[in-house]
């Protein structure tokens, strides 16, 4: 069986979508860990539900060790670790033990609304604000550089004249569901090849 790891910062519908997909045996696998940086995050509420075991690693308290906390939980007992609405930045050991080994889902089409301290609500008030006429999401590779991993996978989504921040996040939203749960299967099935950077999936 695939094993998952899933860190969270927020309401986690992400990992709740993670947790149908098993369910409903659309994604061969499970889900071993829940991790959050944050105590009173409600994702880790759908988790224990479900019986999974989840663990709390909080920034503010933990610091740059919380890292190295995470990967002295994950190592040698996970395939795929998966930033599923993750806010804090992982780096140290991890990346290398894990390397090509985790991906996160950004709600926007990477290279625009990325990087540093681009998150959450931010990502499409700057979409808005621009006023491009499509975002979406996109599901990378992590590595050292923040929303800087090869490119897995990416859906557009329109955006309307009408639109404000909050509904253009919710209908991004709609597609990281599928787009996540998606790119996982890719992966578990090993469709997935990087070359030079790239990303070429498997037919």
């Amino acid at each position: 069986m695939f094993k998952i790891a899933v860190l969270v910062s927020g309401g986690g519908s992400n990992l709740q979508a993670i947790i149908d997909a098993i369910e409903f045996e659309q994604l061969n696998a499970s889900i071993e860990f829940v991790i959050s940086d944050k105590k009173d995050a409600y994702a880790l509420k759908r988790a224990e539900e479900k019986n999974i075991t989840t663990l709390v690693f909080d920034r503010k308290e933990y610091g740059r060790n919380s890292s190295d906390k995470i990967l002295e939980v994950l190592k040698g007992k996970v395939d795929l670790i998966v930033l599923a609405g993750y806010l804090s930045i992982l780096d140290g050991d991890i990346l290398k033990e894990f390397n090509n080994k985790i991906i996160n889902i950004h709600p926007s089409l990477i290279p625009s609304f990325c990087g540093p301290k681009m998150y959450g609500i931010k990502v499409h008030e700057a979409a808005i604000n621009m006023g491009v006429r499509y975002s979406g999401c996109t599901v990378h590779y992590v590595n050292e550089l923040v929303d800087g991993g090869a490119i897995i996978l990416q859906q557009v989504v329109n955006v309307y004249f009408e639109d404000d921040a909050k509904t253009l996040q919710k209908r991004v939203l709609e597609e990281e569901h599928k787009l996540l749960k998606k790119a996982i299967k890719l992966i578990i099935e090993d469709k997935i090849l990087i070359d030079n950077g790239r990303v070429k999936i498997k037919s």
